[in-house]
Formats: C-alpha cells, sequence, structure tokens
C-alpha cells in the first residue's frame, strides 16, 4: 500500500533567500526524497510567515488533509519547524506521521524537545540583548549612533562622486543624449565608473541627476 504524502513548506517573509533553503530549495528537497522511496507528494501547502507566528493557517489545513486521508505530513529540513512551538503542539494534537528529509528518523518526541530547546535559547539571547542595551544607555552611549554616522559618510562621499562626473554629465547633453538609458551608455563608453566601481544603469544616472539637483 503507497504511502499518502502531503508536503508543507515554509519560508520567511522577505528572507526566504538568505536563509538557504527557499521555497524551490525546499520543494525539491521533498519531492527527491519521495522520488527515493518510490512515492510522489499529493499536495503541497505554502506558508509564507514567520517562524514565531503562532497563527499557521497553512499547516492548520495540511494537517487537516493528512488526517483526512491517513497522509503523513513531509518537511525538508528539521530544525526550521523545530524552532516553532506552534508547530510541535499542532503536529502532536492532531496525531499525524511525519518525516523530516534531512532527519527521516526523527520523531514527534525529539521534535518537541528540539522546540523546547530552541525557545528556551530565543528568551535567553533576548533577555541578554536588552539588558545590554540597557546597560550602554545608562553609560550614555547613543544606540545606533554609529549607523548614523555611516549613512552620513555615505551621502557625502555620494554627492562628492556626482560632483566629479557632473562635466561627463553636461558633455552627454552637448551631445544632445538625454534619455537616463543613452547617458548611461554614454558615461560607460567613456570608462567613467559608478561611485561603486561598476557599470552605469538608468537608475544610477537618475540619483546623480537627483543629488545634483538637475
Amino acid at each position: 500500500m503507497n504511502t499518502i504524502l502531503i508536503g508543507y513548506l515554509r519560508v520567511s517573509t522577505g528572507r526566504q533567500q538568505i536563509s538557504g533553503l527557499g521555497l524551490e530549495a525546499q520543494r525539491a528537497s521533498i519531492e527527491q526524497h519521495a522520488a527515493q522511496i518510490g512515492e510522489t507528494i499529493d499536495q503541497v501547502f505554502v506558508e509564507t510567515e514567520s517562524g514565531r507566528k503562532k497563527n499557521r493557517p497553512q499547516l492548520q489545513t495540511a494537517l487537516r488533509e493528512c488526517k483526512r486521508h491517513k497522509a503523513t505530513l513531509i518537511i525538508a529540513k528539521l530544525d526550521r519547524l523545530a524552532r516553532n512551538v506552534a508547530f510541535v503542539s499542532s503536529l502532536m494534537e492532531a496525531g499525524v506521521e511525519f518525516v523530516a528529509v534531512d532527519a527521516p528518523y526523527a520523531n514527534k518526541l525529539m521534535l518537541h524537545i528540539l522546540s523546547a530547546f530552541a525557545e528556551h535559547e530565543r528568551e535567553v539571547i533576548s533577555e541578554r540583548t536588552k539588558a545590554a542595551l540597557a546597560a550602554a544607555k545608562d553609560r550614555g552611549i547613543i544606540l545606533g549612533a554609529n549607523g548614523k554616522l555611516l549613512a552620513t559618510k555615505n551621502r557625502r562621499s555620494a554627492e562628492e562622486h556626482a560632483k566629479a562626473v557632473e562635466h561627463h554629465l553636461r558633455a552627454a547633453n552637448k551631445c544632445e543624449i538625454s534619455t537616463l538609458q543613452g547617458i548611461a551608455d554614454f558615461l560607460n563608453s567613456k570608462e567613467v565608473p559608478t561611485a561603486a566601481g561598476g557599470k552605469w544603469h538608468p537608475t544610477t544616472v537618475q540619483r546623480v541627476i537627483k543629488r545634483l539637483g538637475q
């Protein structure tokens, strides 16, 4: 008798590519595992939500479908979901079997233990951070000052670069080049570097013109 598999994928909003385990990577992982055991995935539910959020509607739907079809929930990576207590609680209360591709022999007890440790670690780190910020504030340190100084320095550097390339923009104007793309091509042909040392594009030209107040 074939095992019915239902997939569950989750990514954090705006950060799925940074994590190295975005939607496509997770999908490929569970599909490859299913193929290795000679099964196919019946349905896949995708959640775009922070791991800290308790409201996981797609997870709840996936669990309901698993119970309805007596299916096994398949996830790509154990530690991503083990950090979420809501996931563990829902999984255990639903009585649904699951498999994590990176730890196929892990059971619900292991997942519960991992989530408890992860939650405790988050709380400890949070308290330490709050204490460190409070201590710095008591010492008279202005929080975020370095970021403000860096922003000011970067803005000044960008303004200086804009003034340095202003005569090239005038030269383009004398050649009756008026479009942003045309100016970008003109600057690239003259091998004029951008502030970052790269090639010019319409957006970089527009930023320079804006800084010059033209």
